[in-house]
């Protein structure tokens, strides 16, 4: 009998010991969770941001300074640890963090979290989280939100250089701002960039020295970039670019040459609209005289009647401008036909269309 017991008692005792583990999900095997995973990414200017985490519901209980009691370091997620990756260096609420994925845990608060960036971010959760591992901290203010039954991060406030972070759950928000250098990486990716098979290709050498141009980076390399277009393939594009870096290093004959020549290379419609780029720029008699070249150049063109209408309402004959329109309209593709016949209607009306 004293056996029979025993034996009962252990296995009652297994019973209560194993329970806990039949129920338990799985750390070697990929099976259904209760906190489903879930990845969420924004892309600024270059450079990819990427948080993969679990979502834990609420299902009515008291989470947040209940169960995730206030200040115990929190895994930000369940499951294993919540990560944010980040393409390239940023700076989180003004402070600087190093290209890099880390595991992402907070401490909440009832008036203040704070954020931590860890280096460590292979771990289980926050159970091992080390403080000499933070890469970062940052302290933020939490914010009241609508219920979030199941955990959310989202990106909020999309700026050209920056984002808020913001992670939901029960009916709390806590944000933090994410910035990033945009010239800066994108300037170390065009260098990465044209390393590979796109140093081959004149488009390549073209667009990066726009973009040096658009975004007032270095005009000086803007121009040697320009040149490497056109050692590949000497083109109108390629040859304007490089007139616009010389411009901007104040090298005025140089850059004229360079413009001259790119506007005996271009076709009619580019042409044109290096013209109307001039006109968007308040430069209407560089523009006129641009057409006037245009026109003399391509007589037959429906551009060249686009052009001659244009000039006949700069000096306010709307009538022969709607005319040299109509030409154009009749001789001009099908896809360009609707926006010509467009501009003859506001010229019937005496509309300036240069405007």
């Amino acid at each position: 009998m004293r056996k029979n017991a025993l034996l009962a008692a252990c296995t009652l005792a297994a019973m209560f010991i194993l329970a806990p583990l039949a129920q338990a999900q799985s750390a070697l095997l990929d099976l259904p969770r209760a906190s489903q995973r879930a990845q969420i990414s924004q892309r600024i200017g270059v450079t990819n941001i990427t948080i993969r985490y679990h979502r834990p519901l609420v299902k009515g209980r008291k989470m947040i300074g209940g169960i995730e009691p206030y200040g115990k370091v929190w895994r930000a997620g369940a499951n294993e640890n919540t990560t944010i990756e980040f393409g390239d260096a940023v700076t989180v609420e003004g402070k600087p963090l190093a290209k890099g994925n880390y595991g992402l845990h907070m401490i909440p608060g009832e008036n203040e979290w704070t954020v931590i960036f860890s280096k460590n971010a292979s771990s289980w959760g926050s159970f091992s989280y080390d403080q000499t591992e933070d890469a970062l901290r940052v302290t933020v203010k939490p914010k009241a939100a609508e219920l979030h039954d199941a955990l959310t991060y989202e990106f909020d406030d999309l700026q050209p250089a920056s984002t808020t972070v913001t992670m939901l759950w029960e009916k709390v928000a806590v944000p933090f701002k994410v910035e990033v250098n945009v010239n800066e990486a994108a300037l170390a990716s065009l260098h990465n960039q044209l390393r590979g098979r796109a140093q081959y290709e004149w488009q390549s050498w073209d667009e990066a020295a726009t973009y040096l141009l658009d975004n007032k980076l270095s005009a000086e390399e803007a121009v040697k970039d320009a040149d490497r277009s056109i050692q590949l393939e000497e083109r109108f594009e390629n040859v304007m670019t490089k007139s616009r870096g010389l411009a901007e290093l104040g090298k005025k004959d140089e850059a004229v040459a360079a413009r001259n020549k790119a506007l005996g290379m271009g076709s009619a419609q580019q042409i044109h609209g290096y013209a109307r780029q001039l006109q968007t720029q308040g430069k209407q008699e560089e523009a006129f005289e641009v057409f006037r070249a245009n026109i003399k150049r391509f007589p037959d063109h429906w551009v060249a009647h686009n052009e001659a209408a244009r000039l006949a309402c700069a000096k306010g004959d709307f009538d022969g401008a709607a005319k040299e329109m109509r030409v154009a309209v009749t001789i001009a593709p099908d896809q360009i036909k609707p926006p010509l016949e467009a501009l003859a209607k506001r010229l019937d009306s005496k509309q300036d269309i240069n405007k």
